[in-house]
C-alpha cells in the first residue's frame, strides 16, 4: 500500500468577525492543505495554517517544506510503515511544525482508513462526543460583553476570553463587564497569549479572585520562554494556570511538568508537529497527573477534525477548544467532525471522515 502522490493546495476563507488576541488580528483563515494518495486510491488529508507569531511558519515555508523536503521522503513508502515515515519527516528539518503536522495528519488519515476505523477509535476511542468552548476576541469591554452574551444565547456555556493586549486594569474591567452581562453560571477561561508580565499576571488573577469573577483557568499569562515566571504565577494564585506556547514538544512539557510550573497543558497539533508527538506529550502529562486541553490555531474543519479525533481518543484530555470552523464564512470541507452547536461528534467513516474539499 505505497504512497504514489503528495499534493498541496492553498485555501483562504474570510472570518465572519475579526479574531483579535494579544499577538495578532486575523480576518481570514489561510491554510495549506496536503493530499496524500495511496496506490489503491485511498486519500488522506492534512492542514497547516501559517501562524507566524507562534510557530514561525508561513504559507511559502509550509509549501516548500512539504513539496521539496517531505514529498521525496514519502513517495514509494508503504503506509503501514507509519512510525518510520513520521520519524523521517521529523528528522528531515528542524522546527517547521505546521508543515510536519499537515503531513502527519494526512498519514494518520490514510493509516486509519487502511485499518478500517475512524481515527479516534484507532488512537484509543475514549469517547465519541466532546464539547467545545467559544472564544471572545479582545475588544472594548462593552463589545466583548455583547459578544459573550451572543455565544451564550447560541448555547455555549464555556467561553474563552482573550486578554493581554493593553493595560492590566482594562483586562479586569473586560471580565467584570462580561460577568455582569452573562452571570456567574457560564464557565470563563482567560487566554493572555503571553501578554502579561509576571507581576501583572499575579496581580490581575488575585484581583479577579477577590472580586469573585470565577475564572476557571488562565492560559499562557507570561512569555513562552519564561518557565520560571510561569511557575511564579502558578505558585502565587489559586486559579488554574495552563501552559500553551511554552510547550511545543515532549521535552518542553517535561520542563514544565518537572518544575510544576503549570497546572494544565494545552496541546496543539500545529505546535507539536502532529498527532505522533501530541500523543507523547499527553502521555507524559498524564504520568505527572496533569490534565491537558487540545486547542487549535485559526484552522478550517480539516485540521480541527484531526485535533478532535486525537482529543476524543485520550482520557487525560479533559478540555476542548475547537471553535475556529464556527468563525468562518463558509465550510471548505465535506465530512469530518460534526458540529451540533457546542457538541462535536464523529461519523463512522474510517480515518478523519473527510469526503472532499472545496478548494
Amino acid at each position: 500500500m505505497k504512497i504514489t502522490q503528495v499534493e498541496t493546495f492553498q485555501v483562504s476563507i474570510p472570518l465572519t468577525k475579526p479574531f483579535k488576541t494579544a499577538l495578532r488580528t486575523v480576518t481570514e483563515a489561510k491554510s495549506i492543505y496536503v493530499k496524500i494518495t495511496l496506490e489503491d486510491g485511498t486519500v488522506g488529508y492534512g492542514e497547516a495554517p501559517p501562524t507566524h507569531v507562534i510557530t514561525g511558519d508561513s504559507l511559502a515555508s509550509i509549501t516548500y517544506t512539504i513539496n521539496e523536503i517531505f514529498k521525496p521522503i514519502l513517495i514509494g513508502q508503504s503506509i503501514v510503515q507509519l512510525e518510520r515515515m513520521i520519524n523521517q519527516v521529523k528528522a528531515a528539518i528542524v522546527r517547521n511544525t505546521s508543515a510536519k503536522a499537515a503531513v502527519d495528519i494526512a498519514l494518520f488519515d490514510c493509516f486509519s482508513q487502511v485499518a478500517g476505523l475512524p481515527l479516534y477509535q484507532l488512537l484509543g476511542g475514549y469517547q465519541d462526543t466532546i464539547t467545545t468552548d467559544y472564544t471572545v476576541s479582545v475588544n472594548d469591554p462593552e463589545e466583548m460583553a455583547t459578544d459573550a452574551q451572543s455565544y451564550i444565547d447560541q448555547g455555549f456555556n464555556m467561553l474563552k476570553i482573550k486578554v493581554g493586549k493593553d493595560e492590566i486594569e482594562n483586562d479586569i474591567t473586560r471580565i467584570q463587564a462580561i460577568r455582569e452581562q452573562i452571570g456567574t453560571e457560564p464557565i470563563i477561561r482567560l487566554d493572555a497569549n503571553q501578554g502579561w508580565s509576571v507581576k501583572e499576571a499575579i496581580y490581575a488573577i488575585q484581583k479577579m479572585e477577590d472580586l469573585g469573577l470565577k475564572i476557571e483557568l488562565v492560559e499562557q499569562p507570561v512569555r513562552a520562554d519564561d518557565i520560571r515566571g510561569l511557575k511564579e504565577v502558578t505558585t502565587h494564585t489559586n486559579t488554574l494556570i495552563m501552559a500553551d506556547e511554552t510547550v511545543f514538544t515532549k521535552e518542553d512539557a517535561r520542563a514544565v511538568l518537572e518544575t510544576r510550573s503549570a497546572d494544565l497543558i494545552n496541546i496543539k497539533l500545529m505546535k507539536s508537529g502532529g498527532i505522533h508527538e501530541a500523543l507523547k506529550i499527553n502521555q507524559l502529562a498524564e504520568s505527572f497527573g496533569i490534565p491537558c486541553m487540545v486547542g487549535s490555531m485559526i484552522e478550517t474543519k480539516l485540521g480541527i477534525s484531526a485535533a478532535a479525533h486525537f482529543a476524543a481518543s485520550q482520557k487525560n484530555i479533559t478540555r476542548f477548544d475547537f471553535d475556529a470552523p464556527l468563525m468562518l464564512d463558509y465550510d471548505a470541507v465535506k465530512g469530518g467532525v460534526i458540529y451540533d452547536g457546542k457538541q462535536m461528534s464523529f461519523s463512522d467513516r474510517p480515518g478523519l471522515g473527510i469526503e472532499g474539499l472545496q478548494v
